[in-house]
C-alpha cells in the first residue's frame, strides 16, 4: 500500500530554461497526474518544495521552477540524469469537463500560466472540445516569458493575448495588465462561458472584478490559490484558511468558494 508521506526517486529526463530564474525541469513519473495538482520536490538536508504540474507526458509529468530559495536553489544544481524526490500528486487540480461544450478564457500572471498550461495545451491540441477558447497571459517584460515555444504554436490554435507590463522601445506587442484585455472579449456564448484566473492574489482580485463586470456569473469562475499549499496532506496546517486546507480542498477552487478564502 502507498505511503503519501514516502517520497519515491525520480530521474530528471530533460531541463528546459525559461528565463534566468525559471526552468522546467521534466521528471520520470508514471501515474495519473491532472493539471493544476502539485507534488513535493525534495533534497535530502536541503528540505522539500510544492511545486505545480506544468505538463503532462508518457511517464512524464513536467515541473516549472523559480529559482527563489533555499531548496529551488539547490534543485538548480541538478541537471539530466540526477535524480531528485518526489511525492504525490495532490490537490484536486483542473477538471477539463467543466470546460468542455464551453467558451472558455483563461487568465494568467506571470508563473500562473504554468499550473494551468495543461488545460491550455488540451483545448489547443482539442480545439473542437469547446465553443472557444482564449488565453491572455501576463509577463512583467518580454524577458520573463514563459514557454515561448508553447505560444506560437497555441497562436494557430485558439486566440491568445500575451501581454508584458512594461516593454523595451521598440517592443510592439500587447503592453499593459491583463485586466485591460478583459473588457475587450467578444463573447459570442455569454451563458455558456467560463473563466480560469491563476496568478498574484492581488491579480486575481481585480481581474475578477473586470470578469463579473461582463455579467459572467461567479460558478462559471474557476481561481487557484496553488502559492498556499505546503505539506501537501493536510497535516501542517500552514495552508488552512477558514475550515478550508488549500492542499487538500484545492487548490483549485470555483470562485463560489473561494471567494471566501481570504489570503
Amino acid at each position: 500500500m502507498k505511503n503519501d508521506y514516502i517520497p519515491q526517486l525520480s530521474t530528471i529526463k530533460e531541463v528546459i530554461r525559461h528565463t534566468d530564474l525559471e526552468y522546467t525541469f521534466r521528471m520520470e513519473y508514471e501515474g495519473e497526474v491532472k493539471p493544476g495538482q502539485f507534488f513535493e520536490i525534495s533534497l535530502p538536508k536541503f528540505g522539500e518544495a510544492p511545486i505545480s504540474v506544468s505538463g503532462i507526458g508518457d511517464g512524464t509529468v513536467d515541473f516549472t521552477i523559480r529559482r527563489v530559495g533555499k531548496v529551488t536553489n539547490e534543485i538548480f544544481e541538478n541537471y539530466v540524469g540526477d535524480r531528485l524526490f518526489i511525492r504525490g500528486p495532490y490537490g484536486n487540480g483542473f477538471l477539463l469537463d467543466h470546460y468542455r461544450g464551453k467558451e472558455l478564457v483563461i487568465v494568467t500572471g506571470g508563473t500562473g500560466l504554468s499550473p494551468v498550461r495543461g488545460v491550455v495545451e488540451h483545448f489547443a491540441r482539442h480545439p473542437e472540445e469547446a465553443m472557444g477558447t482564449t488565453l491572455i497571459a501576463g509577463f512583467k517584460s518580454p524577458k520573463d516569458v514563459l514557454f515561448k515555444e508553447d505560444f506560437d504554436f497555441w497562436r494557430e490554435k485558439i486566440s491568445v493575448i500575451q501581454t508584458v507590463d512594461a516593454a523595451p522601445e521598440g517592443y510592439e506587442g500587447p503592453v499593459g495588465m491583463v485586466t485591460k484585455y478583459i473588457p475587450t472579449l467578444k463573447l459570442k456564448h455569454l451563458e455558456h462561458a467560463s473563466f480560469i484566473c491563476v496568478g498574484p492574489p492581488v491579480m486575481i482580485r481585480f481581474t475578477v472584478m473586470e470578469i463579473l463586470k461582463l455579467g459572467v456569473p461567479e460558478e462559471s469562475i474557476w481561481v487557484s490559490h496553488e502559492r498556499k499549499m505546503c505539506c501537501g496532506l493536510g497535516k501542517c496546517g500552514h495552508c488552512k484558511i477558514g475550515s478550508s486546507y488549500v492542499c487538500l480542498d484545492g487548490p483549485v477552487f470555483n470562485y463560489t468558494d473561494g471567494k471566501e478564502l481570504i489570503d
